[in-house]
């Protein structure tokens, strides 16, 4: 009988839109989606709830979409949350282990992990991801690697990602309404990194950049280790709200334009091509320059990736990112994006498709930047956020046969020892009658 496998959905709870995939792993180790559910956003505000019921009917929305389309009952889902109300700190801590002749197990670099989201955090704020950066052992040694080695002392430098309680407390109550259960709660850009960044891209030193609705989601890998992460309260909303007030139009309508015409470098936007915007209210259509609308986007992208190089070179990055910047999410689709961040930032720059660990796909739309997150987020189901945590189950697994031997030798030992006290007496009575035997035979013989 074949082995069922197992389907994950991610729900991406957005500020433009609230999107569900479904997908399973193939046998090759890549995800297979199996069907998409996208609806409109209208209760959340800079990537946090703010209506709770209209955020529920957009969830059951495109849950319900999803499942009709991959023809899967839907129960559980991987949530991912952002907004402005996420910071992350570096914080140290350390256990100390009762031999340090032993070698560290897996058990204590899960303890020392496990022990940090005992941190006392500030009214209003919780924990949701503690991730290791380097160990140290003993005062002495560092290592990405402590399984093994051997030590008293294991500490180690951890980035701690915090979120407002309100924020998640908001999340859980609208997808528990929708009648689902939240299996998995994610940072955002660690999610859309899964689907956007490879492993050697994480190795070499790169900066995610997620622009979404609301946000924009900034995460800087070095040596595969979340080192820095940070969110911007502003992301392809305020570009369209900019069009709405440099061009006089709706809001409908500078979207519009946004997506369609909407370009990054005002020098790439023809002089002479307009574009015809039908007015309210019985007024003449009112023609927009295409340059125009490019130089307002331009200037609002302009300061957002100077926000971004603000940021990469707080976390001490400006000169250690050989991959560059890698920029997704749907604010990432202008038209010349990637070369006005190159020319902002002076770093190389290329935009994040969610394709690379994809297999088969019933809509090609979900290779599109906007659902890097929600395929991300199906992705951290089967792939670690740390690469070190598939190392340390590994660890674990190899260690069982050893656990096993270990306590089936101390079991035949106890048996032997419990079989050995019950013999004694009777082994005794034996030597005891012998040695009577061998006296009164020797005894006989000096009489004679």
């Amino acid at each position: 009988m074949q082995e069922q496998k197992k389907i994950v959905v991610g729900l991406d709870i957005g500020t433009t839109k609230v999107c569900a995939v479904v997908g399973c792993q193939n046998d090759y180790g890549n995800i297979d989606i199996l069907g998409i559910g996208k609806a409109v956003s209208e209760g959340v505000k800079e990537g946090a709830i703010s209506n709770v019921n209209m955020t529920v009917d957009a969830i059951l929305k495109a849950v319900s979409q999803a499942s009709e389309d991959s023809s899967v009952n839907i129960f559980a889902v991987n949530v991912g949350i952002a907004g402005k109300n996420i910071r992350c700190e570096i914080h140290r801590g350390s256990i100390i282990r009762e031999s340090n002749e032993n070698e560290i197990q897996a058990e204590d670099v899960s303890r020392l992990t496990s022990s940090m989201y005992n941190l006392v955090t500030e009214p209003g704020w919780q924990i949701i991801h503690v991730l290791p950066q380097v160990y140290t052992i003993d005062y002495q040694e560092t290592t990405k690697y402590p399984v093994g080695m051997s030590g008293a002392r294991l500490e180690a430098d951890f980035n701690v990602i915090f979120s407002s309680a309100n924020n998640v407390h908001n999340i859980k109550k609208c997808v528990e309404r929708a009648g689902l259960e939240v299996e998995n709660l994610i940072l955002q850009p660690l999610a859309s990194s899964l689907a956007v960044l490879s492993e050697q891209e994480k190795e070499a030193g790169v900066c995610l950049v997620d622009i979404g609705g609301g946000t924009t989601d900034v995460a800087i890998f070095e040596d595969k280790i979340l080192r820095h992460t940070a969110v911007l309260p502003f992301g392809g909303n305020i570009i369209t709200s900019d069009i709405k007030q440099g061009c006089g139009v709706l809001l409908d309508q500078a979207e519009k334009m946004k997506v369609r015409f909407g370009k990054a470098l005002s020098s790439q936007a023809s002089e002479n091509e307009v574009v015809s915007i039908p007015s309210a209210f019985n007024r003449p259509p009112k023609e927009i320059s295409i340059r125009n609308l490019a130089a307002i986007i331009e200037a609002r992208m302009e300061e957002i990736a100077s926000f971004i190089l603000k940021e990469i070179e707080i976390a001490g990055y400006r000169d250690k990112l050989a991959a560059g910047i890698v920029l997704t999410g749907g604010g990432s689709m202008l038209k010349n994006l990637a070369e006005l961040f190159e020319y902002k930032t002076g770093i190389d720059t290329r935009i994040g498709y969610p394709n690379i660990y994809l297999g088969k796909c019933k809509h090609d739309e979900v290779k599109n930047p906007q659902y890097a997150t929600a395929v991300g987020l199906v992705l951290s189901s089967f792939r670690s956020l740390d690469d070190r945590e598939r190392t340390l189950e590994e660890a674990k697994f190899l260690s069982q046969p050893y656990e096993r031997i270990s306590r089936q030798d101390k079991s035949l030992k106890k048996e032997i020892k419990r079989e050995t006290e019950q013999q004694i007496p009777s082994i005794f009575s034996s030597i005891v009658k012998k040695a009577k035997e061998l006296l009164i035979d020797d005894f006989d013989d000096k009489m004679r």
